[in-house]
This record gives C-alpha cells, structure tokens and sequence, in this order.
C-alpha cells in the first residue's frame, strides 16, 4: 500500500509542478511587421480607392480588389519562368543552411508566429475579409483556429514524429538494429487556392519549415495581396530566429507561373480544382516529384430520424453556409430520412431566411462576397437546372444594402428540395451557399446516395446512435469523416486530411502531412557491432557450393518453419551443412 501511495504523490506532485511552469510567462520575443500599407484608414489616394473593373485578360500584373466593395487592392507581377526558377534557386540556398537547424530554433519561430497571430486576429482577419469577401467570424474559425491548433500540434509532437523511428528487424537479422529516418526533401513547392488566403498559406509552410524544408508558394491571383502581405509576417518572424533570408517566398502569377514552380521544386503541394490538378500531375511527371493534390468536394450529409432537429440544421446550415461557400470540406449534398425529412427542411429555412448577405466589414451581415468574379453566374446556372427538373426553392435569405452595380458579387443563401441526381447540383461542387435536401428510406439508401458522386472528400453522418452513425460514416468512400458533428476533424492536427476519386489523394496535415515533407530513409545497422557482422556462409560464398540450396532451404524452415519441431529439425541440418566442407559447384560440373 505504502509503494502504491508514494506514486500517487509523486503523480500529484509532477501535476502541480507541471501547473506552475504554465503558469510562468514564456520567453517569446515581440516581432513588429509594417502594416502601414494594408490598413484601410479612409485615407488612401486616388490611386488606390477606386472602384476596379477587372480584365478578362491576364498580364503581367496581378491586380487586387476587394470582392465586397469593388474597392481597388493594387496589384503585384506575374512572375515569368525564369523569375520563379531564381526564387526557388535563391530558397534552396537557404534551406542547406535551415536543414542543419535545431528543433529548438524551429519550436521558438512557432512559438513568434503564435504570439503574433493571437495577439493580432483583428489584423489577420481584416486583411483575409477584405481580399476574399468572407465575414470576420468565418475568417477566425477558418484562418486563425486551424492555424493556432496546427501550430500547437507542432509543439507539442512534431520533433517526436520526425526522430527516427524504430522498427522490428525480422528473424533473420536479430543482429541488426533497423529504423527509418526523415530528412528534408529540400523546397517544397505549394499552389493554393483562395478560400482561406492566411491558413492555406500557413498550413504547407508551418509543415514545410519545421521538417527542414524551404517553401516557395505560389498563391491564388484572387488573394495575392493578403498573400503577400502574411509573407511579411512569416520573414520576420524567420528573422527573429536567425534563420537564413528567402527559405519562404510567396510568388504571383497565373498559370504559366505555376508551371514554372512545378519544374523547379523537389515536390509540388496543390489546392484547387480537379482539372488544374491533372496538369500539375502531368508537368510533375516530368521530373518525377511526389505530388500531393487537395481538389475538389461534394461532401455528403446524412441525417437520421433520430436527431435531435433543431441542432442538426444549425451545424447544416454553418457547413453549407460558412465563409459565403468559400468552405473547405464544405456540405453540399444533404440527404435526410423521409420522417424527418419535412421538419428539417423546416428548421433548415428558417435558419436560411434569416441570413443575410452583405460587405462583411460592416458587421451586420452572417455572409460576406463571393471572391471570384462570375461565380454567381455559375451558380445559378446550376439553381436553374436543378428547377427545370423538379426541384424548387424551399427558401432563400436576403442580400443587403450593398451598393449599386455590386449585386454580382453576392449570392443569396437557398434551400432547395425535391432533388436527384440527374442534377448538376449533386453532382458538381458548387462552392456556394446552396442547400439541396434529398430524402432517403433506408441506412443503405443513403449510403449509396453519399457514394454516387465523382468526389470523396468529407462527409457528416448525425444520428441519436453513435454505433449506427458510425457504421455508416465507416461504408462512405471519402478521406475524412465526422460523426454527429461536422469538419470538427479538421481541428484534430494530429490526423491527415484529404480525399480520394476526384477529390485528389496524398495528406498534409497530421504525421502523414508531416512526413510527407520529408526523405524517408531506410536504415539498417549493426546492433553490436563490431563484435557481431553479417557473414556469408560458406554453403553460398562464391562459388556456391554443391549443397547450396539444400543449405538456403534449412535456413528458410529454421527461421519461418511453422512448428518448432519442423524448425529443430532444420536447425540441425543447417548446422550439418555448415560443418561440411563445401564442394564448388563449378568442380562437380568438371567432373560431370
């Protein structure tokens, strides 16, 4: 008793201990980054307020505004091939330096950045808001938590992930100690998309660095200016730490930028659509580099008729509606059982009417812009087709005073019901703030429902079991799922995401994304060397001798024989054969 009682006060006191140390303020030194030409103080010149009409043409100039408000950003160039080749040149110098770092000096870069970012949402936020369109409460769930929470992770487990890591030897080499090690691949390149300019940015580089790798990222031509100006917080925080000037860049451009990027790095991180994510394969087939391809979803919803309702359409509504369809594993299909199926579709409009949207740095609305010119258009096109067969508009929110001419860049929130797979609705990613609601009989029912689609990103399954949730997440084929909740594994950083069919396949995120950052290398050695080497026996020592193979046959049964009598047995004649005195058989073919 006496034994067990002092380990329970020594686990008290290692608690207390370890209780007081959190409560000591950490050392992290203070980094200033000029914000001077990011800050919308009402005071800006002529040059750069005016309302921006943007070209259908791309030039050499990468031209920014604000979705909401039209409102003119500025503009940064579209870099040529050979501009990017130097850029990658000019981060591969760096990282030979960066690769010798210690895991201290990355842990302290984390540790700048997360005291930067905490002590300044309000910035990151507003910049994020002003350059996609997205409200400031979706920019902290989507841009700030996710990055807090993989930055966190990277404390507190990533050194442990990338030691090297022992494994079994085998029966046949119990003198060997085997283990494999994880070594920089040397400039990672990432291609991001738009939806969330300052955690797509943060999330392959955080990985990157931190592994010992340098990043060239190329960011969307729809949210370079936010790109550029989160580049700035990342070179001074690398400043602060001594690391080694240009181990990140962010470039701009278009395409021929992006392909540039491809051809020069040691592997390629891509985000965006499925079509793009073809031809980044078929250029990075070229020099061989491991791709990781993050493309499009379709993510199925299934609700049960044991819900609690009322909830289960507030986490709906949030999935389909955040960031004004700017969602990353956002739900776009909704399939909900036949008995509750007409109080759902209920709870869900209700919730829907009372949306607006609307300039997101106003305050007042749930829904920012959408930032891409045009996609309005394309949803619609996709609302219109769904009601020219069958389906209606079971509700729609509102958009507010936003302006004159403006009226483009916003889509109102809509639940539709009555659909089928016949429509583009359920079948192409909308990428908007559109419900369709189908109902379904049967667990399997809405099993093959969810699995008829050209995309396996994510899905959501509510149900009032868990087992029965949990069974039918577990028939859906997609990459990440979320059991009577939705995207909450996305806060989980310790797990991989991504998605396979059409979705893309690789992970970044969690220790596969980690690792995936890195040379795994296979190592074996001796475990007590030099007293004990790997020595030919002499039955198969050059030239081979006439038992040879009788030799190698009682080897295999000694060491994987499947009783131990049978490898007893094998054992002895082993050692027989080895006792012989071989005869080459070169001299016995003589002889013949």
């Amino acid at each position: 008793m006496a034994f067990w009682w002092a380990l329970l006060v020594i686990a008290f006191a290692c608690a207390i201990c370890r209780l007081l140390l959190m409560l000591i303020p950490s050392n992290v030194p203070h980094m200033d980054v000029d914000t001077s030409d990011v800050l919308d103080d009402g005071n800006q010149t002529k040059d750069n307020s005016f309302i921006y009409i943007p070209s259908r043409r791309h030039t050499d100039k990468v031209q920014c505004y604000e979705p909401a408000t039209m409102k003119y950003l500025g503009y940064f160039p579209a870099l040529k091939p050979d501009e990017v080749k130097e850029r990658v040149a000019q981060t591969r110098k760096a990282q030979k330096i960066w690769a010798k770092s210690s895991f201290k000096q990355r842990r302290l870069f984390l540790r700048i950045l997360l005291k930067y970012i905490i002590e300044h949402q309000d910035l990151i936020c507003n910049i994020s808001s002003r350059d996609t369109g997205k409200t400031m409460v979706d920019a902290s769930l989507g841009e700030i938590m996710t990055t807090c929470e993989k930055i966190h992770w990277l404390l507190s487990e990533g050194e442990k992930w990338l030691k090297p890591e022992y494994r079994s030897c085998g029966r046949s080499m119990l003198h060997k100690i085997a283990k494999v090690e994880f070594s920089p691949l040397g400039v990672v390149g990432a291609i991001v998309s738009w939806n969330y300019p300052f955690h797509n940015i943060f999330n392959p580089m955080l990985a990157a660095v931190f592994s010992g790798n340098g990043i060239v990222i190329k960011v969307s031509e729809h949210a370079s200016w936010s790109g550029c100006f989160y580049l700035r917080i990342i070179q001074t925080a690398l400043a602060a730490v001594g690391a080694p000037e240009n181990l990140v860049e962010v470039i701009t451009g278009f395409a021929e930028t992006g392909e540039a990027l491809v051809s020069s790095v040691d592997k390629i991180i891509f985000v965006g659509s499925p079509g793009v994510g073809k031809m980044i394969m078929r250029s990075a087939a070229d020099t061989l580099i491991p791709v990781t391809l993050e493309l499009g979803g379709k993510d199925a919803f299934i609700v049960c008729e044991d819900v609690d309702v009322p909830h289960v359409a507030q986490v709906a509504a949030r999935g389909a509606l955040q960031s004004s369809g700017q969602n990353c594993a956002g739900a776009e299909r909704f399939y909900v059982h036949k008995d509750v199926y007409s109080s759902f579709v209920a709870e869900v409009s209700k919730i829907v009417k009372s949306v607006t949207a609307g300039p997101p740095l106003s305050g007042k609305y749930d829904m920012g812009a959408i930032c891409m010119q045009e996609h309005s258009e394309k949803l619609q096109y996709l609302v219109n087709d769904a009601l020219d067969k069958g389906a209606e508009i079971a509700a729609r929110g509102s958009v507010g005073n936003i302006g004159e001419g403006a009226v483009d860049q916003y889509f109102p929130p809509t639940v539709i019901v009555n659909v089928n797979h016949t429509m583009k609705l359920m079948q192409e990613e909308a990428f908007g703030p559109i419900l369709p609601i189908m109902k379904f009989s049967s667990d399997e029912e809405a099993v093959q429902l969810a699995n008829d689609s050209k995309y396996g990103l994510g899905c959501a399954v509510f149900s009032g079991s868990q087992r029965r949730a949990k069974h039918i997440a577990s028939q859906l084929h997609c990459g990440v799922a979320a059991v009577n909740d939705f995207a909450s594994s996305y806060m989980c950083q310790s797990l991989p995401f991504g998605g396979v069919k059409d979705s893309g396949f690789g992970r970044f995120a969690g220790i596969e994304g980690l690792r995936a950052c890195c040379l795994v290398k296979s190592v074996v050695e001796d475990r007590f060397w030099p007293f004990i080497k790997t020595k030919i026996p002499k039955p198969i020592q050059y030239p081979v001798a006439e038992n040879g193979f009788e030799f190698q046959e009682s080897l295999v049964e000694t060491l994987y024989g499947l009783n131990i009598w049978d490898r007893l047995r094998a054992l002895v004649n082993v050692l027989k054969l080895l006792s012989e005195q071989p005869t080459p058989t070169s001299n016995r073919r003589r002889n013949d």
